[in-house]
This record gives structure tokens, C-alpha cells and sequence, in this order.
């Protein structure tokens, strides 16, 4: 399962490598003597002992200093993406554990959300139990869309498991009465809140992205097993907790 560990890793590594097509200073150097014409004479190099390494080597072989490595940007810090990223066709690819239901769909682009791929997002993140569907906040579409893209982006291309969406007042109540966490005024019962998870990834990497976008609460859902817990979106007030 990816964790941020795995996520800085690979950032440092990216950063690393892109430093190996810049000259080294040493070796820069050498260049420019040799093209002023102050390339040490034959007679000079004869006379140095033989064992002495020449500037390009010892520049070659000496490490990088760690102040010249920058480090990459957070994973969580969702500033430092691009306008480009934000401005690309969506895809939301998801996939409802509790009805096996699954679908891909395209649904915005050029500015414009796509009404027909909109309402069957609406009808996927439904109350599965109550069945009834309701307008599901763009906003949470974006969470949801943004965080898959962002992982997409270090290999992790994998649906957005929607365990909870819109909850009509009777299930959210009927949650509250079997011990389940569940709000009373919970944001559910208006189609601003999912619960969700991306399969091998980590739950507080997830959670710390989508805390990242700055658009509502993030609760984060810790259990024990295989498929680990879960993670709480909406698009309220700007807060965190545990559960």
C-alpha cells in the first residue's frame, strides 16, 4: 500500500534525477579553460605525477551537496499544481462496493459540467439503502475527481471506492441508532459528503490530499484489515477530526 513515504521517495528521486543532465562545475570549468587556451602544456603534464586525478574526474566523482538537491514539493500542497491540471477534461472513474456498480465517466470539460455524465455520478453516489438520489454538490465531484488525478500521477490509477454518498434522513438516523459514525446535521442528507478510498493507498495520504484542496472537512477513519479505513469528504466548513 503507497504511503507518503513512498510518494517522497519517488519526488526525491525525480528531483535527483533531473540534476544528472546539468554540467558539474568542475567540469564546466575545464571547458572554459580549454577554450580561453589555458590548457596546462604537455611538459607541465608530464611533470606531474601520474597518480594525480584531473579536475574532471575528482568534480565527477564528488557527491552533489544536499543544499544543491532541492527538495520536491509536498504531495499535500495542492498549490503547487498547475493551471493546466485544473483546467483538463475529468474523468471520474468510481466504483459502489454495495451495489458492485462502476463507471467511468467524463464529466466536465471546457469549463462546463456534462449534465448527462452528472446525473449518473448523482445516481452512482445515491443512497443505496434508501434509494432515493439526490444533486450531489460539484464541488465534492472535484474532491473526488482531483484526488484520483493527483495519485494518477505516481502510478496509482485505481477508482474512487464511494462507500457512502447522499443519505436520505431515515438511514442517516438509522446509522446514529447501530452505533455507526454518523451526524445528526449530517452534510450527507445534502449531497455535500462522501466517504471514501482509493484501493493501495494509504488512508492518511488520502485524507492529507484532500485536506490539501481546501474545499470542506476531512474526517479520517482508521480500522484494522486489509482494506484499511476510510476517508470523510465534504464541502462544509474547513475542519478535521478522527473517527
Amino acid at each position: 500500500m503507497a504511503t507518503r513515504r513512498d510518494f517522497l521517495q519517488k519526488g526525491l528521486g525525480l528531483t535527483a534525477a533531473s540534476c544528472i543532465g546539468v554540467p558539474l562545475i568542475g567540469c564546466a570549468s575545464s571547458r572554459a579553460a580549454d577554450t580561453a587556451g589555458t590548457r596546462p602544456s604537455r611538459q607541465a603534464s608530464a611533470a606531474a605525477p601520474r597518480s594525480a586525478a584531473k579536475p574532471t574526474q575528482l568534480a565527477q566523482a564528488a557527491p552533489l551537496a544536499p543544499a544543491e538537491l532541492a527538495p520536491p514539493p509536498d504531495i499535500f500542497d495542492a498549490q503547487a499544481l498547475d493551471l493546466e491540471f485544473w483546467l483538463k477534461p475529468r474523468t471520474l472513474h468510481v466504483i459502489r462496493p454495495a451495489s458492485g456498480e462502476k463507471s467511468k465517466l467524463l464529466y466536465w470539460r471546457d469549463g462546463e459540467v456534462i449534465d448527462t455524465a452528472y446525473q449518473e455520478l448523482c445516481h452512482l453516489l445515491r443512497d443505496v439503502n434508501g434509494r432515493e438520489t439526490a444533486q450531489i454538490d460539484p464541488k465534492l465531484l472535484e474532491t473526488l475527481w482531483g484526488a484520483q488525478a493527483f495519485v494518477a500521477r505516481y502510478g496509482i490509477e485505481s477508482p474512487v471506492e464511494i462507500l457512502s454518498g447522499y443519505r436520505t434522513p431515515s438511514s442517516n438516523k438509522r446509522l446514529i441508532e447501530q452505533g455507526i459514525p454518523a451526524a445528526r446535521q449530517s452534510l450527507h442528507m445534502e449531497g455535500k459528503a462522501a466517504d471514501i478510498r482509493i484501493p493501495n493507498l494509504n488512508a492518511e495520504v488520502l485524507g492529507g490530499l484532500v485536506k490539501s484542496f481546501g474545499q470542506g472537512g476531512v474526517g479520517f477513519y482508521y480500522r484494522e484489515g486489509p482494506r484499511g479505513g476510510w476517508i470523510h469528504a465534504d464541502t462544509g466548513l474547513k475542519r478535521t477530526w478522527k473517527g
